[in-house]
Parts: structure tokens; C-alpha cells; sequence
């Protein structure tokens, strides 16, 4: 049966909430336990888990959009059932839920009055914490364990306790910064939502007559309830205990344990460990009270963590530089994200005999005035075969494929900021100095960022060279809506066999990828194949 999610109250003070990512889409299979999305609140981004199993058959808030406590954030269910009923009883619902809000106004006038009155008789900097909901079903919820004790100083995004909902147990931070001066619960005790939690303000503050005061949130009728019976929770006998909590978190061992034996995880990192059969009680934690955190189920390595059992001290610091995108960073993301999951590439590997190309290039620079790389010499040789296999040098389009009887080649340049394609025009019809020079004059411009856009359009092909590196073969992805691009790796010298014997010999590794809905293997193969005649002997592009 279809259960409808609500945006959870994920904080004390939190009225609505905004999805920042959605880790499940429609359709996706939904584990109890697993994480749904990230809520940013009024204060953090937090996880938020599923406490039903089945599909995700509906999402009523999407990424970046903002909803209240308590309104549709989705809907878990069997996989196919319809869920029109609940969707359309849902915005019956919204309405009458919003005509009843404005008849509640003057209901509920004189309980405001009386919530701003204990506002503000809190001394300066205090801050009641109450029972948060933590979950959309939840009615009350259990202290299972308090990582800080009165005392205590509280950072803003502390975890203050662990929270048991009527679902899961879930860590509670703190929106607030100060000393803790009261609990309201003891380990093991429970409590509605909105109830005393705990006080937290300046140190030595008295708070006895606000935790004396309060009343639980909710109807006048339910105050004057809470009113009329004496609240245990705030005898002397109980401040006393709040004082001295019975567990606190181990910082003697390198195991994150308490003394009753309980293992301080967040609850994704516990899902992670189970998921990898890690016994946590051999992860030594790096968080907060030595609490076991995502990273440490990540960096877990079992043989260390036995051998630094009670020897574990965090030690460094965490820190981090952050760079701004640039727009050509956003753009080349963008272009390679859409290429790389909308084009099925694959992906063919040769390795060419450069002995020739070798020879042939120093005989070509000993000409005065003239020096080609063996890049200039791939890019000629490429353009001459793509004239001959027009299907490599086609692009792809939504309602049509383009073969190219012209051939202008993309030659990849890395730039600080990324990567650039300046265009070399009918590459086929220049000589090799001119493809050298045009080359030389776009990485000049590249580097000093000159480059026009009209310079970076129009390629049918693309090659990219990472063999001044040393790097010997590569893959790279499709510069859309080319069909292909080809990866240049470094000549090697290394034992091959000729005639029959093994001899030392120079190499190079050529790898291209392929768009499978323009170029088939076989059609890829033979331009290789044409390449390869024109690369193992340059003479014959001079032919």
C-alpha cells in the first residue's frame, strides 16, 4: 500500500525545508534506511532516510523547490499501483488544511501571546531545545544516547544526542552555539515532539525557572495539561542526575565505543558497513567523540585497525581551497557530461611502427626554415584517410547524419582553465609546414586566451595528444556532434619483431573512440587501417 512522505522537521526551528539532491528517482527501488535526499533546513543540508521499503512512485518537491513541514515530498508504494487517489486527495487536503489554518488563528491568539511571553522572560542568550520530529511519522522520541553532558561546551552543528523515532535512531545536532546547562531527558526516557530536550545558552546562567516554566508545545488545553501535573523532569533530584549522565563517549580507544559497550556511528556510515560486512567495532572513528563517520568506513582497512586498537590518535588537519568555476569550466563539463551519456562510444586501440615517420620527419626539418612535429604529421595523415572514409567523418544529429566532404580537424589544447579545440580548416589541402604553423599560432592563442569563437567551430574530427607527457595510450570523449576523436600516445622504444627477429624499435599507441550510432567497428577499423599506411610511411602523403 502507497505511503505518503512529508517534508520531515528535521530541526527545532525549522518551518520549511528545501531539497537540495535527490538520491532516488521515480522508479528506484526504495530500502528502509536508505537515504531519500538531502533537506536543507533553516540552519544545515541533512539526510534524510526512508522508513518505508518499495518504489518511489511519485516526488512531489524537486531539486532547489521549497515546501513547509509537513507538506508532499513523495510517495513509496508497489511498483505500477496508482496512486491518483492520494495525489488528488492530497490537494483536497492542502486546501482544507489551509482554511482550517486561518480559522485556527484567533483559537490559538492568546497561546502566541503567551509563547512570546516566555520568549521573553528567557535570559539573554538561552535557548530552549526541544524534541525535534525527526521523521514524518513520528509522535514521540527516545534519548538513546547524549554526546554531550551538562557542562559541556556546544558548537553550532554539534551532534547533541542520538534520537530513537518510532523508525530508526538518528543523530540531532545542535542549531546553536553555547554551554549546555540542562537536559530534560535521561538516556533511555521518552518524550512527545516538542518537548523539553535540553537548555543551552551562556555558561553559569540559571535557567531553573525556564525549565520550571515551560510548558509543551501545542493546544491550550494540552498546556493547561502540562501545567496542572508537575513535570518530573525538572525536580532537583532529576538536575542533579542530568548533571552526571551515565554514558559518555570513549576517547581512551581508538574503537568508538561507550562504556556501556555502544558503538557512536551516523547512520550512514553504519548502512555503509553493513553493505561492506565491516564490524564496527574494529573501525576506530574519527568524528566528533570518536564517532565513526562516512570517511572511516571509506579509509577502513582491517589489518591497520586491528593493529592501532587503543594506539589510534587523529592527527593533521583538514583543509581545502576552493575555486570558483569558470565559465569555460562550466561549458566544457556540460558538453562532456552530455557527449559521454548520450553517445555510446567504444573504443578501438593500434600501435604504429614509427621507424619511418622518425626518419621521414628529420629529413623533412633538415630543410631550411621548416620544422613539422609528429603531431602535424598525425593531423595530414588523419585528414588524407577521413577524405577517405567520410562515415568517421560524419556527425551526428537528432533527425539526420552529416557526412563530411570537407575536413576540418579539432586539435585539443589544454589551457588552465580546461581544454580547447581551435579547428584546423581542410586540413587535407595543407602541407604539412602550413597544418604546423596554424597549429603553433592556436596554442599561442589558446594560452593567452585570443582564441575566437569562430576559431574553436566547425570541426568534423578531433585529435588529442598527450604523447609530450609521456603518456602512452589514452582514452578521450567524443567532441560532439563529431562522430570520433583519436588519442595520441608517446613514441616508446621497446624490442619488436621484424623478419622474424627481435630488434629495438619505436612504437605508438593510437586509440579512437567511436559514436556506435554513426561509426560501426568495421567502418572504424578500416580508417585505422588507412591511417596506418599513411603513418608507417609519410612519403606517400606527399604522393
Amino acid at each position: 500500500m502507497a505511503e505518503i512522505i512529508n517534508m520531515p522537521r528535521l530541526s527545532d526551528t525549522m518551518e520549511e525545508g528545501t531539497v537540495a539532491t535527490w538520491l532516488k528517482k521515480v522508479g528506484d527501488k526504495v530500502e528502509e534506511g536508505d537515504i531519500l535526499a538531502e533537506i536543507e533546513t533553516d540552519k544545515a543540508t541533512m539526510e534524510f532516510e526512508s522508513f518505508h521499503e518499495g518504489t518511489l512512485l511519485h516526488i512531489g518537491v524537486q531539486e532547489g523547490e521549497t515546501t513547509k513541514v509537513d507538506e508532499l515530498l513523495a510517495i513509496i508504494g508497489d511498483e505500477g499501483e496508482d496512486i491518483s487517489g492520494l495525489l488528488n486527495g492530497k490537494a483536497t487536503e492542502t486546501k482544507s488544511q489551509d482554511k482550517e489554518e486561518k480559522e485556527e488563528t484567533t483559537v490559538t491568539s492568546n497561546e502566541s501571546v503567551e509563547s512570546k511571553e516566555e520568549s521573553e522572560d528567557l535570559p539573554e542568550g538561552v535557548t530552549v531545545v526541544t524534541m525535534p520530529r525527526l521523521s514524518d511519522t513520528m509522535e514521540e522520541g527516545t534519548v538513546a544516547t547524549w554526546l554531550k553532558k551538562v557542562g559541556d561546551t556546544v558548537e553550532e552543528g554539534d551532534i547533541l544526542a542520538e534520537i530513537e523515532t518510532d523508525k530508526a535512531t538518528m543523530e540531532f545536532e545542535s542549531f546553536q552555539s553555547g554551554t549546555l546547562l540542562h537536559v530534560g531527558l535521561q538516556e533511555g526516557e521518552s518524550a512527545k515532539v516538542d518537548a523539553l530536550l535540553a537548555v543551552i545558552g551562556p555558561a553559569g546562567t540559571d535557567v531553573s525557572n525556564v525549565v520550571k516554566n515551560f510548558k509543551v508545545g501545542g493546544s491550550a488545553s494540552e498546556s493547561k495539561k502540562e501545567e496542572a501535573k508537575p513535570e518530573p523532569k525538572s525536580t532537583p533530584k532529576k538536575e542533579e542526575k542530568a548533571e552526571t549522565p551515565k554514558v559518555e563517549a570513549s576517547t581512551s580507544s581508538s574503537v568508538s565505543t561507550s562504556s556501556s559497550g555502544r558503538v557512536f556511528v551516523s547512520p550512514l556510515a553504519k548502512k555503509m558497513a553493513e553493505e561492506r560486512g565491516i564490524n564496527l567495532s574494529q573501525v576506530a572513528g574519527s568524528g566528533e567523540n570518536g564517532r565513526i563517520v562516512k570517511r572511516d568506513i571509506e579509509n577502513y582497512n582491517p589489518a591497520a585497525s586491528v593493529a592501532s586498537v587503543g594506539k589510534f590518535v587523529p592527527t593533521g588537519q583538514e583543509d581545502f581551497d576552493e575555486v570558483k568555476h569558470s565559465q569555460m569550466r562550466k561549458v566544457i563539463a556540460k558538453r562532456l557530461a552530455e557527449s559521454k551519456f548520450s553517445a555510446p562510444h567504444y573504443y578501438l586501440n593500434v600501435e604504429f611502427d614509427m621507424e619511418n615517420a622518425m626518419a621521414f620527419r628529420q629529413q623533412y626539418n633538415s630543410i631550411p626554415d621548416t620544422k613539422i612535429s609528429f603531431n602535424d604529421i598525425v593531423i595530414k595523415a588523419c585528414a588524407m584517410a577521413l577524405k577517405q572514409h567520410p562515415q568517421v567523418n560524419s556527425q551526428w544529429y537528432d533527425d539526420r547524419m552529416q557526412l563530411n566532404n570537407h575536413v576540418h580537424i579539432g586539435v585539443a589544447v589544454a589551457v588552465p582553465d580546461g581544454l580547447v579545440v581551435p579547428v584546423v580548416r581542410f586540413a587535407n589541402e595543407q602541407s604539412l609546414p602550413q597544418i604546423g604553423a596554424a597549429v603553433k599560432d592556436y596554442a599561442g592563442k589558446a594560452r593567452n586566451k585570443k582564441l575566437t569563437p569562430q576559431e574553436m567551430e566547425g570541426s568534423t574530427f578531433t585529435i588529442s595528444n598527450l604523447g609530450m607527457f609521456g603518456i602512452e595510450s589514452f582514452t578521450s570523449i567524443i567532441n560532439q556532434p563529431n562522430s570520433a576523436i583519436l588519442s595520441v600516445g608517446a613514441i616508446v622504444e621497446k624490442p619488436v619483431v621484424k623478419n622474424g627477429k627481435i630488434v629495438v624499435g619505436h612504437t605508438m599507441k593510437l586509440t579512437m573512440a567511436c559514436d556506435h550510432r554513426t561509426v560501426d567497428g568495421a567502418t572504424g577499423a578500416e580508417f585505422l587501417l588507412t591511417l596506418k599506411g599513411y603513418i608507417e610511411n609519410p612519403i606517400t602523403m606527399l604522393v
